[in-house]
């Protein structure tokens, strides 16, 4: 990693019945992302361990991730458009003694919900982390 990414750290959801306000911290400032409330609910019932009677969306790619021996490496928040954040998720795996890292474009709430299932770092840059509008209760 560079200096000019900074890691963030999840530090709240907050939920309603129209959207999910993920918020992300790092040390000098908190931001949210707003996502739709489906993906809320999902990242509630992961911190909070309950379990699910079948599994979801995020847990089968999670799963395939797994089966193909595919660790999700780390999340990187790289632009931010007005209020959409982009990112990209960072795949990696190994295969006859060489490793493979794989760059792809995806939504920041799939990216951070895959860093939540894999114990994998997030980052935003600093450009990311300049523009973005603080998050203030």
């Amino acid at each position: 990693m560079t200096q000019d990414f900074i890691q963030v750290a999840f530090d709240r959801i907050i939920q309603t019945h129209v959207y999910t306000a993920i918020v992300l911290r790092n040390k000098d400032q908190r931001f949210a992302i707003f996502t739709d409330s489906s993906v809320g609910r999902f990242l509630q019932s992961h911190l909070s361990g309950e379990e699910r009677t079948r599994p979801l969306c995020h847990d089968l790619l999670a799963t395939i991730l797994n089966a193909l021996e595919v660790r999700v490496k780390q999340v990187l928040i790289n632009d931010v458009q007005d209020t959409t954040f982009l990112s990209r998720l960072f795949l990696e795996t190994e295969k006859n003694g060489l490793k493979y890292i794989f760059e792809i474009d995806a939504r920041p709430s799939d990216c951070i919900i895959l860093a939540f299932l894999h114990n994998a770092p997030v980052f935003c840059t600093k450009q990311v982390a300049d523009k973005v509008i603080p998050f203030v209760e």
